[in-house]
């Protein structure tokens, strides 16, 4: 991982997109909030472009479609957001800055619309339902990322894929204790017990770790300096010793709180975690540069409510 020496010289460049058309505003003021999670609600992104002229900005109100948010350093940067606009709205912040501010998520027409019309032939497995729900959403432009070992089980008998996506995607991940999001077009389906392939991300102090992470009821909270590379679903590793434990209720009432703080909420001893929630905040004028990460051991060992994320009706 980048060391916190080499984490200087911001990049931020926006990619607007549409009718056939790019329009790259990376020159001007730029400020951002994406926000991401291991769950199958939309992603999305308020972006925040500044002083461009009337003539851009309506053209982005009225012909374009698609936006990708790039940032992170010139030591390295990549994409932290990529979907579909769902509004524009030209403000004005005071007396002489006019705003273009993009709201965008991630694949929202796809999870709402995607639908599946597939029989599958006796034998199949929960993979071939998860392919056949990635086929209906790669019709809006989704792509494949990864899919987690599902199990060896075979179906005896044919199976009717009829309906939404979404639907044939919540009752797999239910049945074999997974999840599933969409992170900049590609869509994921994770074990609870299991991450995203790829190195274990670092942090501490010497890699962009900003304060000291905190133990709650939400999971480990840490934030570090802005992060592409952390991705919902990502392992990170951090010093068990950097973490300020949570402080336990003497009260009857909060007997169940210390439970889960102590047990499925409790800290790693590997010091691995699993990010569930990501949040990239960047300002390119002002001191706003970083990401904040909600995370839990990944061992398997969280609250089933936790893991319950991007299955259950309730919680999507």
């Amino acid at each position: 991982m980048t060391v916190m020496s080499e984490q200087y010289l911001r990049v931020c460049r926006v990619t607007i997109e549409g009718g056939g058309k790019a329009l790259d505003a990376s020159q001007m003021r730029i400020r951002f909030d994406v926000h991401q999670r291991d769950s199958s609600t939309p992603h999305h992104v308020n972006i925040y472009i500044y002083n461009l002229s009337k003539t851009t900005a309506q053209a982005i109100r009225k012909e374009y479609r698609s936006v990708t948010l790039e940032a992170g350093y010139e030591s390295g940067a990549g994409v932290i957001f990529k979907g579909e606009i769902v509004q524009v709205r030209i403000l004005r912040e005071n007396v002489t800055d006019t705003v273009v501010h993009i709201l965008a998520t991630s694949a929202q027409r796809a999870r709402n619309f995607a639908t599946v019309n597939k029989s599958l032939a006796s034998g199949h497995t929960y993979r071939d339902r998860i392919v056949a729900a990635a086929k209906a959403l790669g019709e809006f432009g989704v792509t494949v990322g990864h899919i987690d070992d599902l199990g060896p089980k075979k179906f005896p008998r044919g199976f009717a894929c009829f309906g939404m996506a979404r639907d044939l995607l919540r009752e797999v991940c239910f049945a074999t204790g997974s999840s599933w999001h969409i992170t900049n077009g590609r869509l994921n389906v994770v074990k609870n017990d299991s991450a995203l392939p790829g190195s274990v991300i670092e942090l501490n102090s010497d890699t962009g770790m900003i304060g000291l992470p905190e133990q709650t009821l939400d999971g480990v909270v840490v934030r570090c300096l802005l992060n592409y590379r952390i991705l919902p679903a990502q392992k990170i590793r951090i010093s068990e010793g950097s973490i300020q434990q949570a402080a336990f209720s003497p009260a009857y009432a909060g007997a169940l709180n210390n439970e889960l703080l102590q047990n499925q909420l409790g800290l790693a001893a590997d010091g691995i975690y699993k990010a569930l929630l990501v949040e990239h905040n960047g300002d390119t004028r002002g001191p706003n540069w970083y990401t904040e990460i909600v995370c839990v051991k990944a061992d398997g060992g969280a609250s089933p409510s936790l893991y319950a994320r991007g299955i259950t009706e309730e919680q999507t």
